[in-house]
């Protein structure tokens, strides 16, 4: 090698070492939807107790929302119950859970042109659900859609909420369009979990029953829906061992009997109450 092609090798490295000191490798950014995070458990928000009452009223007009039952907990739909409804469930000392979908599309929702906007995040339809398809929780452009939900659920005086739909991984691609996995699910619902909490919110584990002891420090309570039908009530076990409720629905009317004895000895709140929560039909178990 002559003295000319050595000074040649010698510029091009100077060369090469200033531009990667001027222009150095960013750091790797931050997951949005990380498995791994861990729980924010420190606050002030909401925090129900084992043995406290509830009811659950959803899909039905805002003028015929019953008000009345004598419960500490209400759960309502996070669009459709007017300002006046929550003022006057407030002023009677009711704390308020707010139910949104987090893991589905629904195409009657207000703020439906948030999802529109990224047609890939939209899946197969829901069975017996119309207008509902499955979302791509793998997608991080879904974290700033349900931030502004939290927001939402914030600015008219939720004290929680309850994200449903967030077990699509129990569910198959041909069925959500989907192939999401556990993991994909873990990094999801913490992130709900964690969101809520900064924002002061109390949040519900909707079903998810696979996953309870892998969620159990991020979440508040439980809302489960046929536990005692379904026969797995004891994976609930865990939110009654950390003193958090389990607030359960059963929609079977001809065992009322039965199901309210095996609530009670699981001392979960149980009501039994129509398909469509719609206070068309209510018992309670408590």
């Amino acid at each position: 090698m002559n003295l000319i092609q050595k000074i040649s090798i010698l510029v091009v490295l100077l060369v090469f070492t200033a531009c990667d000191h001027n222009n150095p490798i960013p750091p790797s950014k931050p997951k949005v939807f990380d498995p791994n995070v861990k729980p924010i458990i420190n606050g002030n928000w909401y925090k129900p107790k084992v043995n406290t009452s509830w009811q659950i009223q959803l899909y039905k007009e805002d003028k015929l929302f019953n008000t009345s039952y004598d419960v500490q907990l209400y759960e309502i739909d996070l669009f459709d119950v007017k300002d006046e409804t929550i003022k006057k469930l407030k002023n009677d000392g009711r704390k308020i859970i707010c139910y949104f979908s987090a893991g589905t599309y629904e195409n009657w929702r207000s703020d439906k042109v948030s999802f529109l906007k990224y047609p890939t995040l939209i899946g197969k339809k829901l069975d017996n659900w119309p207008g509902e398809r499955w979302l791509d929780i793998r997608d991080e452009r879904l974290a700033h859609i349900m931030i502004a939900r939290l927001e939402k659920a914030k600015r008219i005086g939720c004290d929680g909420v309850d994200p449903d739909n967030v077990d699509a991984y129990e569910s198959s691609k041909e069925v959500t369009g989907f192939e999401i996995s556990e993991k994909d699910q873990l990094a999801y619902n913490k992130f709900l979990a964690n969101e809520a909490h900064k924002r002061g919110l109390s949040i519900a584990l909707k079903n998810d029953i696979e996953q309870v002891e892998l969620l159990i420090d991020y979440f508040d309570f439980s809302v489960n829906e046929s536990c005692i039908k379904q026969k797995n009530c004891e994976s609930l076990i865990p939110f009654k061992d950390k003193n958090k409720p389990v607030f359960n629905i059963e929609y079977t009317r001809n065992t009322i009997d039965k199901v309210c004895k095996e609530s009670k000895n699981y001392k979960f709140k149980t009501l039994i109450m129509d398909d469509l929560l719609s206070d068309e039909f209510r018992h309670s178990c408590f």
